[in-house]
C-alpha cells in the first residue's frame, strides 16, 4: 500500500474457489465493497464525502457497481455516524474508537443498512458484512463482525429476527 487512504488488497486464500454464482458479484456487493473503501479512506486519512465520491468513481470497476446505492449508503453512514456508533457501542467488548478501521467501517456500513433498508433481510445484511470482513478484515475479524450485527439485529429488527428463530 504507497497511500493510507487506500483500501488494503482483499485476502484471497490460495485455491479458494469464486464465490457463489462464479467470479461475477452484484452490482450491490460491488456498491457494498466501494462504500467500505470510502469508509477506509475517511477514517484513516479523513477524507469527506466529496473527495471519498470523486475518488471511487475512477476507480476500475465501479462502473460495475450500483451507484444510486453506493451513494446513498455512503452518504448515510457519513450522515449518520454518531448515531451509529452509539447503537453499535453496547455490543462491542472495547471502545468504538479502538476497533480496526476495516471492522468499524463495516459494522458501521452494516448497522446502517438494518436501520434504514427493512426491504433487505437482516441475515442478507449481515451475510454480506461477514463477506467484507472476510475479504478486507482481520483473521477473526468476520466472527466479530457477525456477533455484533446478530445482536444488534435483535434490537432493530425484533419481530423478523423472532419470526426466523421460530421458523428454523
Amino acid at each position: 500500500m504507497t497511500d493510507s487512504t487506500q483500501k488494503p488488497a482483499p485476502r484471497k486464500p490460495a485455491g479458494k474457489p469464486p464465490a457463489k454464482g462464479g467470479a461475477s458479484k452484484s452490482p450491490r456487493r460491488r456498491a457494498r465493497e466501494f462504500v467500505l473503501q470510502g469508509l477506509y479512506q475517511w477514517r484513516i486519512g479523513g477524507a469527506d464525502e466529496a473527495a471519498i465520491e470523486a475518488h471511487v468513481h475512477d476507480i476500475a470497476g465501479f462502473d460495475k457497481a450500483d451507484r444510486n446505492f453506493f451513494l446513498s449508503l455512503l452518504r448515510g453512514v457519513l450522515k449518520q455516524r454518531g448515531e451509529l456508533v452509539e447503537a453499535i457501542e453496547p455490543y462491542l467488548d472495547r471502545k468504538f474508537d479502538e476497533l480496526s478501521p476495516i471492522e468499524a467501517s463495516i459494522l458501521l456500513l452494516g448497522g446502517y443498512e438494518l436501520q434504514t433498508h427493512p426491504e433487505t433481510p437482516y441475515r442478507v445484511i449481515i451475510n454480506e458484512a461477514i463477506e467484507l470482513a472476510k475479504s478486507y478484515g482481520g483473521t477473526d475479524g468476520h466472527k466479530y463482525v457477525n456477533g455484533v450485527l446478530d445482536k444488534l439485529a435483535a434490537k432493530l429488527r425484533p419481530v423478523e429476527v423472532e419470526a426466523r428463530q421460530r421458523g428454523k
